[in-house]
């Protein structure tokens, strides 16, 4: 059964909701931000940690980030995921500082953007596929009439040659214990979901998926669940009242996850 799943982005040490296309698209701009919070990142996990809301993620957009991660995990230890900048090297420093699972995405990745498995190998000997979620976040290709995604990385700025389909899911899964995956094309928009990734997201069943990316209202969870037949999550971000949109209440998706 499809469930809401919280987030917490941060961008220069602040929790912000970002339209994801503009995160990075030119050097020396900045991205479009549709909310700063005065609120620090403890708050939010604080929160998510007293209405039982688990499955969340941290995600560190850039540097300068890693003091107001770390707040939101002590605020709730083992209830938040963690991504931005994982490697190897600091995997097992963050999951020690109370992350339930970390976040892989550009390290999956060579500079030129092909999929480098020797380098999954050596995320997963620090840390174990029990503790690792892929992030396969993508951009949108529609080529004769037919939608493909591709998994975007440095900010979703670097189409990868990683496609994103049920086979590259089923073929990663022994990897893993749960996939994200942010529609960068739509992320931050409020202007809906798409769908088609999210039918074809709920054609796989081996593993846990959460879906982000345009949610703009609480029917959007019922869209989602009706579209993956219940096998995808959902992250609401920019359209929900904590983070200043006018869509949706957290309190209506809380009450959703306890139906």
């Amino acid at each position: 059964m499809t469930k809401f799943r919280p987030c917490i982005d941060l961008h220069e040490g602040r929790v912000k909701q970002i339209v994801g296309g503009t995160l990075g698209k030119e050097e020396g701009t900045s991205p479009t931000e549709n909310f700063v919070s005065d609120r620090d990142a403890s708050w939010f996990g604080e929160l998510y940690r007293e209405h039982n809301v688990p499955g969340g993620h941290v995600i560190m957009l850039g540097p300068g980030n890693e003091d107001a991660a770390r707040s939101a995990l002590r605020a709730w230890p083992r209830g938040l995921q963690i991504g931005g900048g994982i490697r190897p090297e600091n995997a097992t420093a963050w999951l020690d500082s109370g992350a339930s699972h970390i976040i892989a995405t550009s390290w999956l990745f060579d500079e030129d953007g092909r999929f480098s498995r020797k380098n999954l190998e050596a995320l997963l000997a620090e840390v174990g596929p029990e503790k690792l979620v892929l992030d396969l976040s993508c951009r949108r290709e529609t080529s004769d009439g037919t939608p493909r995604w591709t998994v975007a990385m440095n900010k979703w700025q670097t189409r990868t040659d990683l496609e994103v389909t049920v086979e590259t899911l089923r073929d990663l899964s022994t990897s893993c214990a749960e996939f994200l995956v942010h529609a960068a094309d739509v992320e931050g928009l409020q202007q809906g979901i798409d769908p088609d990734l999210v039918e074809m997201l709920g054609e796989f069943q081996e593993r846990p998926v959460t879906y982000a990316g345009g949610a703009s209202s609480l029917e959007d969870l019922t869209t989602v669940e009706k579209l993956s037949g219940g096998h995808v999550d959902l992250t609401i971000g920019s359209a929900l009242d904590i983070f200043g949109g006018s869509g949706v209440r957290f309190e209506d998706c809380v009450a959703f996850n306890r139906r």
